[in-house]
């Protein structure tokens, strides 16, 4: 199967006449195997991924996961269907697979062909659930290379929130899918709490239909190379996403996201607002803490009325510690609302410190205030508290190991 995401003509050969028509195939060899000079691939270092990009015959196997309907269990007086979400297996050639999007490079077809069924959450239309969601995806360890796939599909004005956490040690490719039915509103938290030795590379997909709402969380703070690449589409007029994004890297993890924000339908909306912070070790190999950070937002000629902006602060809190952050911007129509970007990488503001300094705070724990701010900016927009409360004691936890 083999697709590109708009109706221009995108081949192996031409595969980028814009950011947004990144070509895209079930099929890994229409995919080159990534060197550290490809484009998209030049930050990730593809040693550490043990095979993922090129499956050099590491064993497979199919993805632990568990799914948690809290809110059918708290509902039902009746059948599960009657609660208005379902979890249920589908073959990969069914037609509710791959509706979002298709693969865009070869780890992510690789994990498509190694997939029999797709893990399929589907919430009615006009359901309103009152409790998350929860799906848990389990490392199956050290060695053993696991794919999966992944689609949360809501029916027209369906409400619901949905919480996607990764956790265990192993190496791990999958492929989400979130399909927003016309005026649905969707909260998706996606939590990468691996292990420390874990590598996991994943393709997300997002489609809002016409006046459809999406909140999407990333938060990254386990793993040893964790790469996401999520891509919003628009359906229809009126769309509204929002992507949201905490991470906090230490010595020798590298976490890599990079975000497409396509608008192809007029007077839709998107927010981009990405946080992290890092701490690494100076002089030793191997414990540097590096993060990378690529929003790219297409805006296309049909796309008017459209208001748009992305975000990424970065906080380096010590030596032998890099991010880059690399905001694009690309522009086919003037009759826009808004459009803009920012990024920034740096230390402490010198401002914040004096005033909390000058109240008698001492140096160190200014500080961590100041990290715990920073990041309360993003996790306070979480409308889970249980969610919420835990990323602030993961946050808690990174502060109590930080080197200040």
């Amino acid at each position: 199967m083999t697709t590109p995401t708009t109706q221009s003509t995108v081949t192996p050969a031409n595969r980028t006449p814009t950011k947004g028509d990144r070509f895209q195939s079930t099929n890994p060899e229409d995919f080159p195997v990534p060197y550290g000079k490809d484009e998209d691939w030049r930050f990730t270092p593809l040693r550490r991924l043990r095979g993922l990009q090129k499956n050099d015959g590491a064993p497979a196997a199919r993805q632990q996961i568990s799914v948690d309907t809290a809110a059918r269990q708290q509902i039902s007086v009746d059948t599960a269907d009657q609660a208005g979400v379902t979890y249920t297996e589908l073959p990969m050639d069914d037609g509710r697979v791959g509706r979002a999007g298709l693969p865009v490079d070869r780890p992510a077809a690789e994990s498509w062909t190694h997939c029999e069924v797709a893990d399929y959450i589907s919430i009615d239309k006009e359901s309103v659930l009152t409790e998350p969601v929860t799906i848990v995806i389990t490392g199956a360890g050290d060695d053993v290379t696991t794919y999966g796939t992944t689609v949360v599909d809501l029916g027209n004005f369906a409400e619901a929130v949905v919480v996607i956490r990764y956790e265990g040690d192993g190496v791990h490719s999958d492929n989400l899918e979130f399909v927003l039915g016309d005026g649905s509103q969707l909260t998706v938290v996606v939590w990468e709490d691996w292990g420390r030795t874990a590598v996991h590379l994943s393709n997300s997909h997002v489609l809002v239909g016409r006046d459809a709402t999406v909140r999407h969380t990333s938060a990254i703070f386990g793993g040893d190379v964790v790469r996401a690449l999520p891509h919003v589409r628009y359906a229809g007029p009126g769309g509204d996403a929002e992507m949201l994004g905490v991470y906090f890297a230490d010595a020798g993890q590298y976490f890599e996201q990079r975000l497409l924000v396509d608008h192809s339908q007029p007077n839709c909306r998107s927010n981009v607002l990405y946080k992290g912070a890092l701490q690494g070790e100076e002089g030793r190999h191997g414990t540097e803490a590096r993060t990378v950070w690529i929003g790219d937002c297409l805006i296309r000629p049909d796309a008017t009325g459209t208001d748009t902006y992305e975000t990424n602060k970065n906080l380096v809190l010590t030596g032998g510690a890099r991010a880059d952050a690399i905001p694009n911007l690309e522009i086919q129509t003037g009759e826009i609302v808004g459009a803009g970007h920012a990024a920034t990488v740096g230390r402490f503001d010198d401002e914040h410190m004096f005033y909390l300094m000058s109240r008698g705070i001492p140096d160190e724990v200014a500080r961590r205030l100041i990290i715990r701010g920073f990041f309360s900016d993003v996790i306070r927009r979480v409308p889970v508290e249980q969610v919420r409360n835990s990323l602030e004691d993961v946050v808690e936890q990174e502060l109590a190991n930080t080197v200040l």
